[in-house]
């Protein structure tokens, strides 16, 4: 069975298990925040219902650009209800200027625009699956060893082009060196994108989704569950890179994460 870990940030353990609800988090934009009530309680965020698995134990997210103020609600069987106000703390962002890049990388020729369409297609349906499996309640690992060199929500403006938001973060590293399951997952999607390069997803359950971008191999296949810390592919250089790196994500269904609120410490 899986243990909720509370690993502070801006949640003490005394505040995170207030009112009956145990948070585990950081409040702020970006932030992923896993949760447990009683198993029979009915559980909203701003007036919308999150699902609960079978111990009670939920999960939910703050986009890059959320607003601060937010109420979690909470409904017993026995009809008590408590409301838990949330206040996150605004980020700022980096700007990020790339050169250098192949031009098609920037602006894609007419003739992969339905490989890139496909490629989305793909990684949405990868994405689209919710299971009761609660790996991501336990504690993540970082994928790889070495420094951060991109950060989630910087803004990256390549070839002097702006562009969507970065929303990952970037560990940099030789070519080859190993890449791990961050926590235990199952495989959904492992081939070559156009943008991402060999790109993994995995699936920690409720609706959580590690992607690894860039990879030089990938040494899983789609249906493959892996271990915590178990190998699933090698640091690389794919799809649009400057340099040998892994770029990655947290996504909870379409909702983009920064992993650096699900993982303490640095990488290196």
């Amino acid at each position: 069975m899986s243990v909720l870990l509370l690993l502070g940030g801006s949640l003490t353990g005394a505040h995170a298990q207030q009112d009956g609800i145990t948070l585990n988090g950081t409040l702020t934009q970006g932030s992923l925040i896993r949760g447990q009530v009683a198993p029979d309680a009915v559980v909203t965020l701003d007036g919308e219902t999150l699902s609960l698995n079978s111990e009670g134990k939920f999960v939910f997210g703050f986009p890059r650009d959320a607003g601060l103020s937010h109420k979690l609600k909470v409904e017993l069987a026995d009809g008590t209800s408590s409301v838990r106000e949330i206040t996150l703390t605004k980020r700022e962002y980096d700007i990020q200027r790339i050169d250098g890049l192949d031009s098609k990388m920037v602006t894609p020729p007419k003739a992969v625009l339905e490989r890139i369409r496909q490629d989305n297609v793909n990684v949405a349906k990868a994405r689209s699956k919710v299971t009761d499996a609660d790996a991501l309640f336990t504690r993540f690992e970082w994928p790889a060893k070495g420094p951060i060199t991109g950060v989630y929500g910087s803004q990256r403006v390549l070839n002097g082009v702006p562009k969507w938001p970065h929303f990952g973060v970037d560990v940099g590293g030789p070519t080859g060196s190993p890449v791990t399951a961050p926590v235990q997952g199952t495989v959904t999607l492992a081939e070559d994108l156009y943008y991402s390069g060999n790109t993994l997803i995995l699936d920690h359950g409720m609706g959580v989704f590690s992607t690894f971008l860039h990879l030089d191999s990938i040494t899983v296949k789609v249906g493959d569950t892996v271990a915590q810390g178990e190998q699933i592919g090698t640091i690389g250089a794919t799809g649009r890179a400057t340099g040998p790196h892994l770029d990655w994500r947290i996504n909870l269904g379409k909702m983009r994460l920064d992993p650096q609120t699900v993982v303490s410490g640095t990488p290196d």
